[in-house]
């Protein structure tokens, strides 16, 4: 038998295709059993899988902030409310330090009124704050502002 010159070993043929070498048993140079393997399939499941732990985790973030932002909205909207109600009156603003429950889209909030006197005797400080309310340690909103005394 007359070897190639390209050949390494004295049982391997050439096949016509350039690079391809096959034993004479072989099935046409090709693999048997060309899927994957066990361990290919396991450490792809792992992949997928760490990946999709990850979207869930932001996919719970976003909607625990989206609560809490619903939150901060309508307390805002409670303390903008107060400031144009004492904007708007025409009684006399009184310095005062008020707590009360104000609800809001169907939550009920805890919200302080602040009226302080200032060194001009025609403005008044006014300060509301609202906060959760379970939780009346955390400001949602903060608002303050100078009203001239009528």
């Amino acid at each position: 038998m007359v070897m190639p010159v390209w050949s390494n070993s004295p049982n391997r043929q050439r096949t016509g295709r350039p690079g391809v070498e096959h034993h004479p048993g072989d099935a046409g140079g090709r693999r048997l059993g060309t899927g994957f393997t066990l361990l290919e399939v396991l450490v792809a499941l792992t992949i997928i899988a760490v990946a999709l732990t990850a979207a869930m985790r932001g996919a719970i973030a976003l909607t625990g902030n989206s609560h809490d932002i619903d939150l901060r909205v309508y307390a805002t909207l409670i303390a903008q409310n107060q400031l144009i109600e004492l904007r708007l009156g025409q009684n006399q603003v009184s310095p005062v330090d008020a707590q009360y429950d104000c609800d809001q889209g169907g939550v009920v909030f805890h919200c302080r009124q602040k009226v302080i006197t200032t060194p001009n005797p025609f403005f008044r400080w006014v300060e509301i704050q609202v906060t959760d309310g379970d939780d009346q340690t955390r400001a949602l909103a903060d608002m303050m502002t100078l009203l001239r005394v009528n």
